[in-house]
This record gives C-alpha cells, structure tokens and sequence, in this order.
C-alpha cells in the first residue's frame, strides 16, 4: 500500500510582514512615478546650457527631397521639434509654433521640424496647418539623435532650443506649454538684440 503523505498547507503570513511588503511596493511605485514624471515634465532649463554642435552638423532632405543644413540658420535662435504625423500631441502643438514663427522671425526666431515620418504625409500635414518653417525628413534616425540630446524615453514630440551662440539651453519632451516656451524665447531673441557690453 502506498502512503500518499498530503502537500503542506502554506504557512500564512503575518499581518506586518504583508504590510510592511505593501507600503514597500507603494514607495517603488512612487519613486517610479516621479522619475517618470521628472524626466517628462522638468527637462533643460539654465542650468543645462550643452554644445548643439550635433543638431547644428545635420544634413537632412526636407519634404521634397532637396538636402538642408541646419547650419543655414546659426546665428538665430533655433528651435527644433522632433514630431511625427500620427503623434496627437505634435500635432496640436505646432499652430502654436506657426503662430510664434510669424511673430518673432524678424528678432530672429527660427523654428526647424524634423520628421519621423513619410515625406507624402508631411507635405500634406504642412499644407493642412500652413506650415510656414521648414520641416525635414530624419525618419527613424532622428529618434537617435534626440536620445543623445536628451529625449530619453525616444518620445514624441521633443524640442531642443538652441541659443544664438548654437548652444542647447533648453529641451523639452511632451508638448511645450506656450507660457514656458514664450518666456524661454523672450529672453533669448533679447539677449541677441541687446549691444554687446564694453569690455567683451
């Protein structure tokens, strides 16, 4: 006769060591949250002026094939939107930066997209919005690019803004609130239209 010997229950655990378990998970998920929440919403600022060298280098066909030099525009203060057709968010934000690009182009403002997208679509889309900055074609390469600037997560959209002297001062992933990018914007289009100081 065999003697089936039956499974040990489980030994229930205490109450405090459950608790304990769950108030350790919750702090992770906090931790991750804020992290998360950190790098979507407090990127750049002042304290992160880095060489834009890299943006400045690129050469990219725009929406009909003709190859452009980001280059072309040094000296201005450049803002450059990392978008896609299908991503909402890029979509709704850029009336917002056709309207700036009109205001401010004559203090020198120029707004740069580049593309992770079919060039058919982006034709279509700019006749759409009346897309009056140029917009070029970086397919999935671009995403690339934006992580070594900052975009992390490779999310859409992203906008790097670059100051007069071609430095990254400010980056942003997630649409750009129009009061921020309006403030990060007076202060450079004046620092380019002040006369330099005596002595520098």
């Amino acid at each position: 006769m065999v003697q089936v010997t039956p499974a040990a229950a489980p030994v229930p655990q205490s109450r405090s060591r459950r608790r304990t378990i769950a108030v350790a998970l919750a702090v992770a998920i906090a931790a991750l949250a804020v992290g998360v929440a950190t790098a979507l919403w407090h990127r750049g600022g002042d304290d992160a002026v880095r060489d834009g060298t890299a943006v400045l280098n690129l050469v990219l066909p725009d929406a009909q094939g003709n190859e452009q030099a980001l280059a072309q525009w040094r000296g201005k203060v450049l803002v450059v939107n990392f978008w896609a057709t299908w991503c909402a968010p890029c979509r709704e934000e850029m009336p917002q930066f056709v309207a700036m690009q009109t205001r401010d182009a004559a203090k020198g403002l120029q707004f740069v997209g580049i593309a992770v997208d079919d060039p058919a679509k982006v034709q279509a889309f700019a006749r759409e919005v009346n897309l009056n900055y140029p917009t070029l074609i970086g397919g999935y390469g671009a995403i690339e690019l934006s992580k070594t600037l900052g975009n992390d997560l490779a999310a859409l959209p992203f906008t790097v803004v670059l100051d007069r002297r071609g430095r990254v001062v400010d980056t942003q992933l997630g649409p750009f609130k129009k009061a921020k990018l309006d403030a990060v914007l007076a202060r450079l289009l004046l620092q380019g239209s002040q006369p330099p100081a005596a002595g520098s």
